[in-house]
């Protein structure tokens, strides 16, 4: 059994269902939201009077905000107090879901979606920088598994139920419900948050604009922002690229690394992602698996509704079993805080689930398509499980916040990415070839994958444990490929 640090003979209690409520169902919101408007698209495309093209665009700015927003929001929460954040995010998505339910243009549901990303993703690294000081507080080497793991199914393998309560929603009551469906959530979020968080502690004296805006780093976030709006216009093009887009890409990408080497409080750490490369391989482990599991979620539903008639409620309910699956395994896992065992596994099955998109054709069995969902439904929860709980351990206290954000900032870029990939291939026509050409790109992305869960010596190296165990209320010093250890010997 792990020793427990004196006075903490209960972590169940320290972590009580009431503290983490409000953190799960608040980073629920933007996991659903991803996918949430796909279903959508086509009636506010009628209603508003644009293209079904144009609507794509309620997708990307989605994505674009909660890239730029994720680690934003972790450097707030670490400046100002991570409930603070928490709350006004939560305040952030409620204006967003008021402006969306009442909106009359394409214009104006943009704003609603930015607002939406922007509020739900100062959320999730805010949780993560409470949960890591609630545990230090209580002297704990690490929270009970649970609570990671539960984090980050809330926040991540929530993300396939989008699709089937979006088609649902609009179904029964129209497309604005899509918007209006983050009001009780949010508001519920809000309220729980309030009671049940503790406050934070007050900031230490007075700061003037300049110092916040610096140790911020306002120019790093500008910057950050105008790369990734640019690669995204770029991408967006596809498959008629715009090279200068991309050259104004890489200019300003370029620029962001001149800076960030020589901020003194950099948005993005370069020198620690140089330094700390098992940190490094995490954010890349994150991105593959997201690229493959966004892929699935919208290539394979185009090709469900394209290529065997189902409707996008039909569809999205094909694919509840892999979210179902992902959940049950992540449960287990993040208990007992695995990484090496999960991240082969991870690994291993998004390569026999890519491989196996390949043998789809219009006349397969529905039984063989959700098997294949299945398999990927298992790398879901084992990569979600076991990534976050080694970024926990690969970073300080005082680093945690933007850590976590830029982690989602990975997963947002492999989202991005397997819209590209999408649209591109599937940009006249939707069929089994082009299925098999995404397919192909998916097995050698899951390839890539396994390559650096293999030769990655602090995954795969053996645990060594030190001849002396330490006494009780001393923390225990960890090989970074050891899995980390359940609080209470779970």
């Amino acid at each position: 059994m792990t020793p427990t640090p004196s006075g903490t003979t209960n972590a169940t209690n320290v972590f009580s269902w009431r503290f983490v409520t409000p953190l799960f169902m608040g980073s629920a919101i933007n996991a659903i939201n991803t996918s949430l408007i796909a279903t959508a698209l086509l009636p506010i495309a009628t209603a508003v009077d644009v293209s079904v093209g144009r609507t794509a665009v309620l997708v990307s700015a989605l994505y674009l905000a909660s890239a730029i927003a994720q680690p934003t929001g972790g450097k707030l929460a670490e400046e100002f107090g991570p409930r603070r954040i928490f709350t006004a995010g939560l305040l952030t998505v409620l204006a967003g879901g008021i402006v969306g339910g009442v909106g009359q243009n394409l214009t104006t549901l943009i704003v609603a979606r930015v607002l939406i990303g922007v509020g739900s993703s100062a959320v999730y690294p805010s949780a993560m920088l409470l949960i890591r000081y609630k545990a230090e507080a209580a002297g704990l080497e690490a929270p009970p598994g649970g609570v990671l793991g539960g984090l980050m199914i809330a926040g991540a393998a929530t993300s396939a139920l989008g699709l089937p309560v979006g088609g649902v929603l609009v179904d029964a009551w129209g497309w604005r419900t899509t918007f209006l469906i983050n009001l009780p959530f949010a508001l519920l979020a809000l309220v729980t948050a309030f009671f049940w968080i503790p406050s934070d502690l007050p900031v230490n004296g007075p700061r003037t604009f300049r110092q916040v805006a610096t140790r911020l780093d306002v120019p790093g976030i500008v910057c950050f922002g105008g790369a990734l709006a640019s690669l995204l216009l770029f991408l967006m093009r596809l498959p008629r690229p715009d090279w200068i887009v991309l050259g104004l890409a890489v200019m300003v990408g370029a620029g962001l690394v001149w800076w960030e080497l020589r901020a003194s409080h950099p948005f993005i750490d370069v020198r620690l992602l140089g330094t700390n490369l098992a940190l490094t391989r995490t954010y890349l482990r994150f991105a593959i698996s997201s690229l493959c599991v966004y892929t699935v979620l919208y290539g394979l539903t185009q090709w469900l509704q394209a290529g065997r008639s189902l409707s996008s409620k039909e569809a999205g309910l094909l694919l509840l079993p892999m979210s179902a699956v992902s959940v049950l395994i992540a449960r287990p896992i993040s208990q007992r805080n695995l990484v090496r065992t999960p991240l082969i596994i991870a690994a291993v099955s998004c390569l026999a689930a890519s491989a196996g998109v390949l043998a789809l054709t219009r006349s397969t069995p529905i039984v063989w398509i959700v098997v294949i969902t299945l398999v990927f439904g298992i790398m879901l929860g084992t990569t979600l499980s076991a990534n976050q709980t080694a970024l926990y351990t690969q970073v300080t206290a005082d680093q945690i916040g933007a850590a976590a954000g830029l982690f989602r900032t990975f997963g947002f870029l492999g989202s991005i990415a397997s819209s590209a990939l999408i649209s591109v291939v599937f940009h006249t026509h939707v069929d089994d070839q082009r299925l098999h050409v995404i397919a192909v790109i998916m097995v050698i992305v899951s390839v890539l994958g396994l390559i650096i869960v293999v030769t990655d010596r602090t995954v795969m190296a053996k645990a060594r444990v030190r001849r002396e165990d330490p006494p009780v209320g001393h923390q225990r010093q960890f090989d970074r490929g050891e899995d980390m250890p359940a609080v209470g010997g779970r």
